[in-house]
């Protein structure tokens, strides 16, 4: 397993971690969408909106570094929603989306949260389910985007 360090992002660091994620997306994700879903998520992560509400610290985002280059990101809403989580291709399965989800996991038990919940993507519900993580409701659909709304309770 490899060992990365975990901090919070600065505002510096948004266009280098929503490129990451728009990479990971589009080799691991988009074959599980259609036109409309991969739009949709492009909408989302250059949303200048979702970049405020980062400012305003209502999200906060997470990166997962080797050294100075950033492998993975979290972005986790203040009530305990875990959104894009991505790490680089060449680190999948080395513990690094372990690391960064505990580490959310610890931010959301300092803030007093009882649970994290997460849209988990198709090819993300595994993942999630290992964690601890259990549906919440059927997969589910909106703007093309697929999901499995989960939770896990601590």
């Amino acid at each position: 397993m490899t060992q990365a360090k975990i901090k919070p992002l600065s505002q510096g660091d948004w266009d280098i971690a929503t490129a990451l994620v728009w990479r990971v997306f589009l080799r691991h994700n988009a074959p599980d969408y259609d036109q409309e879903g991969i739009g949709s998520f492009l909408n989302f992560i250059s949303d200048e909106h979702l970049r405020l509400f980062c400012q305003l610290e209502e999200f906060r985002m997470y990166g997962a570094y080797l050294g100075e280059h950033l492998i993975g990101v979290c972005l986790m809403r203040c009530g305990g929603h875990v959104s894009l989580l991505f790490v680089e291709t060449p680190y999948h399965k080395k513990g690094i989306g372990s690391e960064l989800l505990s580490y959310v996991t610890e931010e959301a038990q300092k803030r007093g949260l009882k649970k994290l919940t997460v849209n988990a993507a198709p090819a993300a519900v595994g993942f999630y389910e290992k964690k601890g993580f259990t549906p919440t409701g059927p997969e589910q659909q909106k703007d093309g985007v697929r999901f499995l709304p989960m939770e896990n309770l601590f």
